[in-house]
């Protein structure tokens, strides 16, 4: 789930009203991060290793439309659980679509996002790949953006993260993600 409707899930469950306070994205990113050391250090670096595997090879696959992988994935959080999530920077929000029907690949379009203020919001269609690591179908989410936003997709967070990154950062975060085990 994605920090925003969570925090609000839990306010709600714990029956605290819209105006409630709620932590930073940064701060619940932080705390998933101590959950998972204490909690799943055996298992979710291997999970997380092998959908990164199975993102880079759709972002392979998707080239021409300029993939960004984000969410949990790139940012080093996901588990097993977790989908992909793959910005894809068009110059005709259609072209991605027609490009999946050349391929063969059976998608479905899931709704849409909102850009922010003013702006009109995005397509997400979803597939589901088989990671044969994991033994499961993974839900990978494609984020069909417009090919202007591209110019911003790198700004750091707070915390000086990316919230995405290309095929060459993912990568990088692989190849450091090996030397490590």
């Amino acid at each position: 789930m994605e920090y925003g409707p969570a925090k609000k899930r839990a306010a709600r469950d714990l029956g605290r009203g819209r105006s409630t306070e709620l932590p930073s994205n940064e701060a619940v990113e932080e705390q998933v991060r101590e959950y998972l050391q204490i909690f799943c250090a055996d298992t979710q670096p291997g999970e997380l290793a092998a959908l990164r595997r199975l993102a880079l090879r759709w972002m392979q696959r998707l080239a021409e439309f300029r993939p960004h992988l984000a969410g949990a994935a790139w940012r080093g959080t996901a588990t097993r659980l977790s989908s992909v999530h793959l910005d894809l920077y068009c110059d005709d929000p259609k072209s991605a679509e027609i490009g999946l029907l050349n391929q063969g690949i059976d998608y479905e379009l899931v709704g849409q996002q909102s850009r922010g203020s003013g702006q009109d919001p995005y397509d997400v269609l979803s597939v589901g790949s088989r990671s044969e690591e994991l033994g499961e179908v993974v839900t990978i989410f494609l984020h069909i953006r417009d090919h202007d936003e591209l110019r911003g997709a790198l700004k750091p967070d707070a915390t000086g993260r990316t919230l995405r990154g290309d095929t060459a950062a993912l990568r990088r975060l692989l190849e450091a993600q090996d030397d490590a085990a």
